[in-house]
C-alpha cells in the first residue's frame, strides 16, 4: 500500500510508491556515462595548461606552493548573471524586472580531468570545502547580493557537459520563492516549538537510525523520511549552524571525509549514477540564526518527472527510504 509522507521542515508532500516499490539494487544506473580515460585531456577548457587556448578570468585559488593551482575558481564563460552589470529594479504594471546582477563562477575541484569525488583523497575534498567557505564569505560582502547557492552536477541526466570535476557557485540579488518558503516554514517551526526544526529532525533520525547512512564526529547524513525520490539524502552539521561559512577547520576536513564516504557508496552501490548535489545556507539577510540550518543535499538521478509532478508539484518515490539507507549502509568502500 502506498504512503503518503511530509518533510516536516518544508510541508511538502511525496508519495512513497510501495506496492511498486523497486529494491535498491534495481537502481544500478547502466546509462551513458560522463566519464575519460584521460587524466589531461588538451581540448578541455578547465585543464591545467589550456589557459592560452581557453581563456578564463581567475577569482579565487589553492595552490601547491610550486605556482600549481590544486582548486580554482573562474568566471563562468556564459553566466547567467554577472557583476558587471548595475543593478537596477524595473517596474511597470504588473511586469518586473531586475537588472542580471550577480555572481557566476565555476569551481575546478582539481587539476585531474577524470577523477570522480569518491575517488578524490579527503586533503583534496578537504580544499574544495574551504573554497567553498572562502568564496562565499567573499560574495556575502557584495551590495545588492542576498542568495548564494552552491552545487554540483554530476553526469548527463544531472546537466553535466564536461567530465573535469567542478562545482558552480551562483549568487543572486534576489531570495528565490521556493527557498523563502524554506526559510518561512523553519521560522515558523521555531517560533512555534522554541527549537530548530533541522536539530528536531537530526535528534530524530540519529535516535531511530532506520534511514542514517553515516555518522561522523561533526555530521550526519540520512535518507529522508519524505525521500522525493531513491537514494534522496541530506548531509548535516550536528551542532546547529544556519551559514555554511561558520564552518570550522576541524568540520571541513569532517565533511570532506563524511562526502566521500557518501559519495563512494553511491559510486560503487548504484554504479555511478548521475546525480546533483546542493549546497543549502541561510540567506544573507537573515544572517546567523537559530531557525535555519545549512546542509547538503544529494539527489541521484535515477527517475523523471512527469505529468503528474508537474500537475501536482508533488513526486512519486518508487523506492522504500528505509531500504535505500539499509543498502548504503551496507556497502563497503575500503577498496576505493
Amino acid at each position: 500500500m502506498s504512503e503518503l509522507r511530509q518533510n516536516i521542515v518544508y510541508k511538502e508532500w511525496v508519495i512513497i510508491a510501495k506496492e511498486r516499490a523497486k529494491r535498491p539494487h534495481d537502481f544500478i544506473d547502466d546509462s551513458p556515462k560522463l566519464v575519460s580515460d584521460k587524466v589531461y585531456d588538451e581540448n578541455c577548457p578547465l585543464c591545467p595548461g589550456n589557459e592560452e587556448k581557453f581563456p578564463n578570468t581567475e577569482i579565487w585559488k589553492i595552490d601547491d606552493g610550486r605556482g600549481r593551482w590544486v582548486v580554482k575558481s573562474i568566471l563562468n564563460k556564459y553566466p547567467a548573471v554577472t557583476a558587471d552589470v548595475e543593478y537596477k529594479w524595473q517596474e511597470n504594471g504588473i511586469f518586473r524586472a531586475i537588472s542580471g546582477y550577480g555572481v557566476h563562477e565555476v569551481l575546478i575541484e582539481t587539476p585531474v580531468h577524470n577523477v570522480h569525488p569518491a575517488l578524490m583523497k579527503v586533503d583534496d575534498l578537504s580544499k574544495v570545502m574551504y573554497s567553498y567557505k572562502q568564496r562565499v564569505l567573499e560574495i556575502s560582502k557584495m551590495n545588492d547580493v542576498e542568495y548564494v547557492v552552491i552545487f554540483r552536477n554530476h553526469g548527463y541526466k544531472a546537466g553535466a557537459s564536461l567530465v573535469h570535476p567542478h562545482s558552480q557557485i551562483l549568487a543572486l540579488p534576489i531570495i528565490p520563492r521556493d527557498v523563502k518558503i524554506r526559510v518561512e516554514e523553519a521560522f515558523k517551526y521555531y517560533s512555534d516549538h522554541g527549537v530548530c526544526v533541522f536539530c528536531r529532525m537530526i535528534n530524530d533520525e540519529m535516535k531511530s537510525g532506520e534511514r542514517v547512512i553515516l555518522e561522523s564526529d561533526y555530521f550526519v547524513s540520512f535518507v529522508l523520511y519524505a525521500a522525493s525520490s531513491p537514494f534522496h539524502s541530506w548531509i548535516l552539521p550536528k551542532r546547529h549552524s544556519s551559514r555554511f561559512s561558520d564552518i570550522t577547520d576541524e568540520e571541513i576536513n569532517d565533511l570532506a571525509g563524511h562526502l566521500k564516504v557518501v559519495l563512494g557508496k553511491l559510486y560503487k552501490g548504484i554504479s555511478n549514477p548521475d546525480y546533483n548535489y546542493i549546497l543549502r545556507t541561510s540567506p544573507f539577510p537573515y544572517g546567523k540564526n537559530k531557525f535555519f540550518h545549512w546542509y547538503i543535499t544529494i539527489v541521484p538521478r535515477l527517475t523523471r518527472s512527469a505529468g503528474f509532478e508537474l500537475g501536482s508539484g508533488m513526486f512519486i518515490n518508487p523506492s522504500i527510504p528505509e531500504e535505500d539507507a539499509k543498502f548504503l549502509r551496507n556497502i563497503d568502500i575500503s577498496d576505493l
